[in-house]
């Protein structure tokens, strides 16, 4: 059975019309219709709160219908997305920030008396921003490439 028939069935034996499940879910009746329909599928917050209502697993739901397993894998590779995007843009700030610092402490050297030394070592200075900043780039890029795919 599908999903969209699989709501339907649990509904009508609730009694509930498609609107009132809509009021329970915090949905349109449209989007009720479509589900049973098949139309559309709901997100994974949504099937867990039909979960609930219905008294039914969610892997009764989700292998009702391999379309909505679909949807909810693709969903959570979504979710995974932004969270190493943002890594790789903090890694590439790091770099950035690296090399203002360097750059900063260079001027500073010469146009004052002060003589401020580096810690850390030359390599670390001269290609620490390098490395992260390109390395950030084409971790973003193979990243976006995944996704894409996905």
């Amino acid at each position: 059975m599908i999903f969209g028939e699989k709501l339907k069935n649990e509904r009508k034996n609730k009694g509930w019309s498609q609107e009132e499940l809509a009021e329970k879910l915090f949905v349109s009746r449209q989007s009720v219709s479509k589900w049973e329909n098949g139309q559309n599928y709901p997100s994974i917050e949504i099937i867990i709160k039909v979960s609930d209502l219905f008294g039914v697993t969610i892997d009764e739901l989700l292998r009702s219908d391999e379309e909505l397993t679909k949807k909810v894998i693709s969903d959570g590779k979504k979710l995974a997305y932004p969270r190493l995007k943002g890594f790789f843009d903090v890694l590439f700030l790091a770099g950035v920030i690296l090399l203002a610092v360097k750059l900063g402490i260079l001027l500073l050297n010469k146009i004052t008396p002060l003589d401020i030394t580096l810690i850390g070592g030359k390599f670390l200075w001269n290609f620490g921003p390098l490395i992260l900043m390109v390395g950030a780039g084409i971790g973003s890029g193979i990243l976006k490439e995944k996704y894409k795919q996905d």
